[in-house]
């Protein structure tokens, strides 16, 4: 029992690295999205009003 408990807490470090890796895709993706949002925004800007 105490061998499957081992195993289990401790997957050789990949478990570990999604601990990091999610929130900073996460984070990355929220800000993409933004930066292109406000790209958008100032072309739309920029452009002369159409008829």
């Amino acid at each position: 029992m105490t061998a499957t408990t081992v195993v289990l807490a401790h997957q050789g470090g990949w478990d570990e690295m999604l601990f990091v890796l999610v929130p900073l895709l996460v984070f990355l993706t929220l800000q993409w999205l933004n930066r292109r949002k406000m790209r958008q925004e100032s072309d739309d800007g920029q452009k002369p009003p159409s008829q």
